[in-house]
């Protein structure tokens, strides 16, 4: 992602039902070498849905308030190194190349 958009991911911040899997969470910042970092509200769809009425409402006056309403839960930091994270990533491949045709469509 980063080769393609030419920007560098220095956090990944995550959201949705999976990122209660702590687990998950770590494999996310090994493998991707970034910190990844959980919202306290972790639902984050009805939320932006409740902020933007709350804008058009003028609860909010703008969206820097809004920002400023965000808290981390919990951050998780990379402990692979680059050769782990090489290693990985090949033999993810490896095992996807040996999965095409598994199954006759």
């Amino acid at each position: 992602m980063s080769d393609d958009s030419g920007v560098r991911l220095d956090v990944l911040k995550v959201d949705g039902g999976a990122t209660v899997n702590d687990l998950l969470m770590q494999m996310q910042a090994d493998l991707l070498g970034v910190p990844v970092v959980r919202p306290v509200v972790s639902e984050t769809t009805a939320l932006g849905a409740a902020y933007a009425a709350g804008l058009a409402a003028g609860v909010w006056n703008d969206l820097e308030t809004l920002a400023r309403q965000w808290r981390a839960d919990r951050r998780w930091e990379p402990r692979w190194s680059a050769d782990q994270r090489d290693d990985a990533y090949r033999r993810w491949r490896k095992a996807v190349e040996r999965s095409v045709g598994w199954v006759d469509v």
